[in-house]
C-alpha cells in the first residue's frame, strides 16, 4: 500500500466514482489510477467499489471505511510536509478557502491584498458557495479555511474561531416610504414583499424565525446567494432587501438607503473554521491575524490544541468582538 494509491482512491470518491474526471484532476492516466486500484483492492483483500462493466457504480462499505482512513493519512501526510516547511522557514505553498459570497465580496479583498503583500509566493484559492457547500468542499478536505455565518452543525469536525459579529439592515431606494417610518418593527417590514439571501437546506433561519415568534410569515418574493444581486432587484423595486451590512458600500447611497434592523433579528456571528488535526503553518495563522486582528497567532494556536470546540468557545466573549458595519457614513436616523 502506498501514499500514492491511497490520493488515487481518495480522488475517485471526490470525482464521482469517475475514473477518467480522478485522472484529469491529478493529472495523470486512467489506465494508471486503474491498475493501482486494482493493486490496492488485491492487497487488502476486499472490494471497494461495485462495478458495471468497467465502471464504477458504488462504493461499498468496506471501501467507505477505508476511504475515511485514507482522508485521514493525507491529511496527516499533508501536515508532516507542513511541519517541514515552517520548519526549514520555506515561505511556498498554498491557501484554500471556503467562503460566502458576502465575506468574498465585501471582507476578503483587502485581507488578500494585505497577504499577497507579506506572501507573494502562497497560492491563493477562494471557492464561494452556500453554508452547505462549503461544507462538501471540507468533508472533500478542498480547503484549509471555512469562513461563514452561523451553520455551526454543519462543521462538527473543525476548530471554530469567531472573528466580528452584525446585525442586518434593511435596503430600500432613496424616498421609500420605509425611510420615513418612526420606529421599524416587524409588522411594518412583513407588510412589504422581501429579498434576502437564500435560506439554508439545514436548520431553521433566523430570520424566518423571528417573523414566526410574532405570529408572522413574511413575504419572500426572491432569494440569492449574492447581494449585489439582491440590490440589483431591491433597485428594480421588487422588494424590500435584508442583507449583510458590509454588502452597503458607499456608492450605493446615491439610490439606496440603509436602515438598521438592529433589535429585530439575532446578532449574528462570522466564524472561521480549520481541520482539528491540522497543522497551521506560520502564513496561514498571519492570514487570521489579518482576517480578525484579536485571533493573534497566539491564541489561534492555543486554540488548535484544544480538544473539543466548548473548550475553544471558553477563550472568547462574543459580546467583545467587533461589530461590523457597512458604509462609514452613518446609516440615517428614522424620522
Amino acid at each position: 500500500m502506498t501514499l500514492q494509491q491511497l490520493k488515487y482512491l481518495v480522488a475517485i470518491a471526490d470525482s464521482g466514482l469517475n475514473i477518467t474526471a480522478a485522472a484529469e484532476r491529478l493529472y495523470t492516466s486512467q489506465p494508471g489510477i486503474s491498475k493501482q486500484l486494482k493493486l490496492l483492492e488485491q492487497e487488502l483483500g476486499v472490494q471497494l467499489f461495485t462495478r458495471k462493466g468497467k465502471s464504477l457504480t458504488a462504493i461499498t462499505p468496506a471501501g467507505r471505511d477505508v476511504i475515511a482512513r485514507a482522508r485521514r493519512i493525507m491529511r496527516e501526510a499533508e501536515n508532516i510536509r507542513n511541519l517541514a516547511s515552517d520548519l526549514s522557514g520555506e515561505q511556498e505553498g498554498t491557501l484554500s478557502i471556503g467562503t460566502t459570497h458576502t465575506q468574498a465580496r465585501h471582507v476578503l479583498p483587502d485581507v488578500i491584498k494585505e497577504f499577497r503583500e507579506r506572501y507573494p509566493k502562497i497560492n491563493l484559492e477562494l471557492h464561494q458557495g452556500t453554508s452547505e457547500q462549503i461544507a462538501e468542499l471540507v468533508a472533500a478536505n478542498r480547503v484549509d479555511f471555512a469562513i461563514a455565518t452561523g451553520s455551526r452543525q454543519l462543521f462538527p469536525g473543525l476548530v471554530l474561531l469567531p472573528c466580528f459579529r452584525w446585525d442586518r439592515i434593511i435596503l430600500v431606494p432613496n424616498g421609500h416610504p420605509l425611510t420615513e417610518v418612526r420606529e421599524l418593527t416587524l409588522p411594518v417590514l412583513a407588510a412589504y414583499p422581501l429579498v434576502t439571501y437564500v435560506f439554508g437546506t439545514t436548520g431553521e433561519s433566523s430570520l424566518k424565525k423571528s417573523f414566526a415568534e410574532q405570529g408572522l410569515e413574511p413575504n419572500v418574493v426572491f432569494t440569492a446567494r449574492d447581494a449585489d444581486i439582491i440590490k440589483t432587484y431591491v433597485r428594480m423595486g421588487m422588494g424590500v432587501g435584508i442583507v449583510a451590512p458590509m454588502a452597503y458600500e458607499c456608492q450605493d447611497q446615491k439610490d439606496l438607503t440603509a436602515i438598521s434592523a438592529e433589535g429585530l433579528f439575532p446578532r449574528v456571528t462570522t466564524w472561521l473554521g480549520f481541520r482539528r488535526d491540522s497543522v497551521l503553518r506560520r502564513y496561514m495563522v498571519d492570514f487570521v491575524a489579518l482576517f480578525a486582528p484579536h485571533l493573534t497567532p497566539h491564541l489561534t494556536r492555543k486554540a488548535a490544541q484544544l480538544a473539543t470546540q466548548a473548550e475553544v468557545d471558553a477563550l472568547f466573549d462574543e459580546d467583545a468582538l467587533p461589530l461590523k458595519v457597512g458604509c462609514e457614513t452613518p446609516l440615517p436616523e428614522l424620522a
